[in-house]
């Protein structure tokens, strides 16, 4: 017996939260990327305090949901694995590609982009692949993508966008090691024009630092 792997296309349906409403005064939107185990409608919380009438912030949601713990009450979501990356990160794009055609975000409107956690690859990502010319790219405590080089972020250059790579002094998942060869990374790709900001903390989304960006 042999056994085959096939693929189809096919169409699905995925949410995305929302918070704040578009009006003349709006300045900033907000293109924010959730970490693993988050979800969309809970992580839109930590830009609540930015001031409304001038912010309007866009939380995709990573498609493949899980239950957190053995007692199957809370759901978290992933944005990709090591398994299909390529195809995740096709699917991932072309639904952020939607959500952003379906939110009509006016010209005028600086557009902030922000990945926090495994958000970061997602983010990168998608300003690498799809040249997205924002004002703000934030990096918070996560990885740029291994294949990502300067010229991936070229596009950027004359558009003097500010990059701002945030991390916490006590994340267990950078430690000083992985820190410095992430700053290291950084660096590389933006030249050194990225502005690094450390806090005291974990893993963790600070609201002081989202209302400072």
């Amino acid at each position: 017996m042999t056994s085959k792997e096939k693929q189809v296309a096919y169409t699905i349906t995925n949410s995305y939260s929302t918070l704040n409403e578009f009006t003349e005064n709006t300045k900033r939107v907000w293109m924010v990327f959730h970490g693993m185990g988050h979800l969309s409608t809970y992580f839109i919380r930590y830009f609540n305090e930015l001031p409304a009438n001038e912010n309007y912030i866009i939380a995709p949601q990573a498609q493949s949901k899980y239950y957190l713990n053995d007692s199957y009450t809370h759901v978290g979501a992933s944005w990709l694995t090591k398994n299909k990356t390529e195809e995740g990160i096709t699917n991932v794009l072309n639904y952020i590609d939607t959500v952003l055609k379906n939110e009509k975000v006016p010209e005028h409107c600086e557009l902030i982009v922000l990945g926090f956690s495994q958000g970061v690859s997602i983010a990168a990502r998608w300003v690498a692949k799809r040249k997205i010319k924002c004002n703000h790219l934030v990096l918070y405590a996560g990885s740029l993508p291994k294949e990502l080089n300067h010229k991936d972020f070229s596009h950027l250059q004359s558009e003097k966008t500010k990059v701002t790579y945030i991390i916490g002094n006590k994340d267990p998942y950078l430690n000083v090691e992985r820190k410095n060869i992430e700053v290291n990374k950084i660096e590389g790709i933006f030249q050194g024009k990225a502005n690094e900001i450390n806090f005291k903390g974990g893993h963790e989304v600070k609201k002081e630092i989202i209302n400072s960006l």
